[in-house]
């Protein structure tokens, strides 16, 4: 896995302040059992005003997280907690607010290297490596409204699914 989190130690402004966040809520110790990782736009770069930090976990007793995130995170500014069903699969989610940023925190019975985050968030860092230019169009897509995988895929004519299409060309061109 490349190591997104530790460059954010000295990316820019907001990335910066978004590893000290993380590292003050102490949650990739507190929660290391569950194979925490940052994923989304702010490591890789292509963030907007509003942009949150997801960070995923591998998680098998969905009851028993809910109530350590309830116990840890309860505290912080519009903490909210919910289950639902993604894609077939049972997950437990909790959003908050910390040093002026939105955490989302999401688990779910799955290894983090193959959850959809992680994957998407793999296959645009490499689109973004092997074509540069591609990080302004996407910005501007994003602050036009377009969530960050369908605007990849409006860029590359992948049609259908935008999460899954995303997933599909990143496997047929050897990305992940």
């Amino acid at each position: 896995m490349i190591k997104l989190f530790e460059q954010m130690k000295t990316g820019n402004k907001k990335q910066r302040e978004a590893y000290l966040a993380i590292t003050k809520l102490n949650i990739l110790n507190e929660l290391h059992t569950y194979n925490p990782v940052l994923c989304g736009t702010l490591p890789i770069g292509i963030d907007i005003k509003g942009s949150d930090l997801d960070i995923i976990m591998e998680v098998h007793e969905l009851d028993w997280f809910a109530e350590q995130l309830q116990t840890l995170y309860a505290d912080k500014e519009n903490f909210s907690l919910k289950r639902t069903m993604i894609r077939g699969r049972e997950v437990v989610k909790a959003n908050f607010i910390f040093h002026n940023f939105e955490f989302e925190l999401f688990g779910q019975a799955q290894p983090v290297h193959k959850q959809f985050a992680y994957l998407h968030m793999m296959i645009e860092y490499e689109l973004l490596k092997r074509n540069p230019g591609l990080k302004e169009k996407v910005i501007h897509l994003k602050n036009k409204g377009y969530k960050t995988e369908p605007a990849f895929c409006q860029l590359l004519n992948i049609n259908g699914d935008p999460y899954e299409g995303l997933i599909l060309f990143g496997v047929e061109e050897g990305m992940v």
